[in-house]
C-alpha cells in the first residue's frame, strides 16, 4: 500500500520543548512530577513513565524535594503559585504560544477590557487563560454562542491555539454585533496548528483514505480529522496501528498520514510501516 506523509506533522515546537525540559530534569537526577499529563498522548506518557516521570492532579500532591512541571497547556497564576509553595523546583513548560494568549488576556483585563477567547472552555489551555482575566474573559466555542455574551467593552478577541482558523475568524466577525466599540482581533492560533492543517488539507484530495494519529481528546488532532474529512471522507483518527480496521480499506490503494502535535515520531513511523506492509484490501480479503 502506498503511504504519503503530510509535509507537516507530529510534535510541534511547544510539545517538543516540554518533553526536552522534562528529560533535562531527569538527566539532573531530579524526581519529576507533571501537573496533569504533560501532553495528550498516552503512548509518549507511558514512555516517560518508564523513565521515572509521574503525574499529579493537584499542587498539594507534590513533594518538598520534587520537581513540578507545568505542562504545555499552562495553568492559572494561582496554581503556579501553589506549585512554587510546595515543590523544590518548578519547571514551566507552558508553550510560548499559550503564554502569549495568557499575557494578552491579562493586559486587556488590566485595562478594564473584555476578552473573548474562541475555544473549548473545558480544555486545560482555556482554563489556564481564564485565570489571567477571571472577571473579564469569556470563552465560547464558535459563532453560535456569540449571542450568549453580554454587551462587550472594548473587546479583545483571541483564540485557543489549536482551533480551526475559519471557526476563529467567523466568530470574531460575529462578535462585532455585541459591542459599539472597536473590536481588536488577534489571531493566536499557533503556526504549527495552521501548518499541519494546511498540509493535511493539501494531501487529503490526493489519497483514498487518511489516518490522523492522535488522541481522541487532543484538540488539534480532532481538528486535523475535520480538515481531512473536507476532502477525504475516509479520514480516521487513530492512536496506534492497532486501531486500523482493514474493512475500512477496501478499494484503497493510497493512504495519507498526518499526526497531532503531541504524537511522537517513533509512533508515527510505526504506523507508517504497518500501513506500507498492508496489501490493498478487496471484499474477498475480508470474507
Amino acid at each position: 500500500m502506498k503511504v504519503l506523509l503530510a509535509d507537516e506533522y507530529g510534535f510541534c515546537f511547544g510539545v517538543e520543548r516540554a518533553v526536552e525540559m522534562v528529560e533535562d530534569s531527569l538527566e539532573k537526577g531530579e524526581t519529576v512530577r507533571t501537573l496533569g499529563p504533560l501532553i495528550h498522548n498516552e503512548q509518549e506518557m507511558n514512555r516517560l513513565a518508564e523513565e521515572g516521570v509521574s503525574t499529579i492532579e493537584r499542587p498539594v500532591q507534590i513533594g518538598r524535594d520534587e520537581t513540578a512541571v507545568i505542562r504545555a497547556h499552562g495553568v492559572t497564576p494561582e496554581v503556579e503559585q501553589a506549585l512554587k509553595e510546595n515543590a523544590a523546583k518548578v519547571v514551566d513548560a507552558t508553550c510560548p504560544f499559550v503564554t502569549r494568549v495568557q499575557r494578552l488576556a491579562s493586559r486587556a483585563a488590566a485595562a478594564d477590557r473584555h476578552v473573548v477567547v474562541v475555544g473549548n472552555p473545558d480544555h486545560p489551555e482555556m482554563i489556564g487563560v481564564k485565570g489571567y482575566a477571571p472577571e473579564h474573559a469569556f470563552i465560547i466555542k464558535d459563532e453560535s454562542e456569540v449571542q450568549t455574551l453580554p454587551f462587550l467593552k472594548k473587546p479583545l478577541v483571541v483564540s485557543q491555539t489549536t482551533i480551526k482558523a475559519k471557526t476563529f475568524f467567523d466568530t470574531a466577525e460575529a462578535i462585532k454585533t455585541r459591542t459599539n466599540d472597536e473590536v481588536e482581533v488577534i489571531n493566536t492560533i499557533c503556526s504549527a496548528t495552521r501548518d499541519r492543517q494546511d498540509a493535511a488539507r493539501a494531501l487529503a484530495g490526493m489519497v483514498d483514505a487518511f489516518f490522523i494519529i492522535g488522541a481522541p481528546h487532543s484538540s488539534n488532532s480532532v481538528k486535523l480529522q475535520a480538515v481531512c474529512k473536507e476532502q477525504c471522507e475516509k479520514s480516521f483518527l487513530i492512536e496506534t496501528e492497532a486501531d486500523i480496521d482493514p474493512a475500512e480499506l477496501v478499494g484503497v490503494e493510497t493512504v495519507g498520514v498526518t499526526a497531532g502535535a503531541s504524537t511522537p515520531e517513533w509512533l508515527i513511523q510505526r504506523v507508517v510501516k504497518y500501513l506500507e506492509a498492508l496489501a490493498p484490501q478487496s471484499p474477498e480479503d475480508l470474507s
